[in-house]
């Protein structure tokens, strides 16, 4: 195939060869379809262990304010501490939970559903 001596621009360069596709090439390659092996996000793993065991311990002193076991004068002020002890738990279990499964290879579970902070 004779190489061609024009550029886009008008410019020739004379290091540019070109070739006609074979009649039966589609373009694609089968390596650009395989998947990555996935990366694991360990920051975010962690953060959401650290949230997980934040939120159990909040949730069982709130419960345990609320059952009377410390000498508690206002019981409607152990009530916030129950229910920010919900609102750390309940991400760091979701999480955690995603990671178990994507460890364990369960179909429709991936580390990339996790979010990671390595930006």
């Amino acid at each position: 195939m004779p190489a061609r001596s024009v550029v886009a621009n008008g410019l020739p360069d004379s290091k540019v060869r070109y070739s006609r596709l074979a009649s039966d090439d589609d373009g694609y390659i089968d390596l650009q379809f395989k998947r990555s092996p996935p990366k694991v996000p360990y920051k975010a793993i962690a953060l959401a262990t650290v949230l997980f065991l934040i939120g159990s311990l909040l949730i069982v002193i709130g419960a345990l304010l609320q059952a009377g076991y410390f000498g508690v004068t206002h019981l409607d002020r152990t009530v916030p501490v129950l229910i920010i002890g919900i609102l750390v738990f309940l991400p760091g279990i979701y999480h955690l939970r995603i990671a178990y499964y994507a460890s364990k290879g369960y179909p429709g579970y991936s580390y990339d559903d996790i979010p990671d902070f390595d930006d």
